[in-house]
């Protein structure tokens, strides 16, 4: 049995760990980047230290400015465009240059009969009630949109900060690799055998989750965006974006997007740019998936769909964007833990003893 002096400074640990959380949590998302962004250029970085001759400091700055240019500028850029496009397509909706009653109304007009029977059923075919509803809606995005506009410059404020924090971060973790993962071993309560196990399962969810997960959105986002742009539909960087992150969810992808769309194109009469949109979207678009991912990840990675969904979707629900990281890896860990318990109770006979 453990003493009181043990327990108690047992308890002053956890205490104090629960209290430094608490400090950093403001940064969590930094924090949370800064380590990823480290894991996957970690190989980079041992790279150049090869290449400078041992030299860490220099070696981490020359990765952290090689980041930078291929990472966090573009991202940037990205953003900045993204926003001028959302707030364009706004302006339209306000003068009434996007309609949306007569969007449904040209689908109506070439859905099959029973279909519309079905919709009639359930009361959805009604113009007038789908009209009610757009405005309901346009209401409730011109009430967030301004209140977005009040914060915007706190928010500015917060994303300089925050990408200080994580740059300033990163550096550090990756010129103190060896050392912070040799303490990160050390502290850990756990056998050897189950603490490397443990680590090299996180190491992988991590690569996996952002390099194959996130690498196949993106292109899949960048070829819808492209084929939006080809097929002059308005804001494709804006539609390309909405893709990558619907890509992000396994079952449901970007068809979701690119689908509608086609389906528009071929009720308002563009019947070639329909038919163009919906072949590339399926052989395109929708193989993407199957063949890049293997290559990426690697089958032994690839947890169950609807795992990835769901902690996907409660990731986003809980954490915001950075759900999409922190949900499958939270299951990806949660799996580890208990394949790891299972075969070490696997390995113990009934009386007790190892087998």
């Amino acid at each position: 049995m453990r003493s009181v002096e043990q327990n108690a400074f047992l308890a002053m640990i956890v205490a104090i760990s629960l209290a430094l959380a608490w400090i950093l949590w403001p940064f969590y998302g930094a924090i949370l980047w800064g380590t990823i962004i480290a894991v996957l250029f970690a190989p980079l970085h041992r790279e150049m230290v090869r290449l400078l001759g041992g030299r860490r400091n220099l070696a981490a700055f020359f990765t952290v400015f090689i980041i930078v240019a291929i990472v966090i500028l573009p991202s940037t850029l990205i953003g900045v465009s993204l926003a001028r496009e959302a707030v364009g397509i706004y302006g339209k909706l306000q003068l009434g240059e996007i309609d949306f009653a007569r969007f449904f109304r040209q689908i109506q007009e070439v859905l099959p009969g029973w279909v519309t029977n079905l919709l009639d059923h359930f009361g959805v075919a009604s113009l007038g009630e789908l009209q009610e509803k757009l405005s309901a809606g346009l209401v409730s995005g011109s009430q967030y949109i301004a209140t977005q506009a009040l914060t915007i410059g706190q928010g500015t404020f917060d994303f300089v900060v925050n990408l200080f924090v994580m740059l300033y971060l990163l550096f550090f973790v990756l010129r103190d690799e060896a050392k912070l993962s040799k303490r990160i071993r050390d502290a850990i309560p756990l056998l050897t055998e189950h603490k490397q196990d443990f680590l090299n399962r996180f190491t992988i969810v991590i690569r996996a989750t952002v390099k194959g997960d996130l690498l196949v959105a993106l292109l899949q986002g960048t070829l819808g965006g492209l084929i939006f742009w080809f097929l002059g539909i308005s804001a494709p960087l804006l539609w390309g974006v909405v893709m990558a992150f619907f890509s992000l969810l396994p079952a449901i992808g970007a068809g979701l997007i690119w689908a509608p769309v086609a389906i528009y194109l071929l009720a308002s009469g563009a019947v070639w740019q329909g038919i163009i949109l919906i072949a590339f979207g399926a052989l395109v678009i929708g193989l993407v998936d199957n063949f890049l991912r293997p290559l990426l990840v690697g089958k032994d990675t690839k947890m169950p769909d609807y795992i990835v969904l769901i902690s996907t979707l409660g990731g986003i629900a809980t954490f915001g964007l950075n759900g999409f990281v922190v949900g499958p890896v939270i299951a990806a860990l949660f799996i580890a833990a208990w394949d790891i318990f299972t075969a070490s109770r696997q390995s113990v006979g009934a009386d007790g003893t190892e087998q």
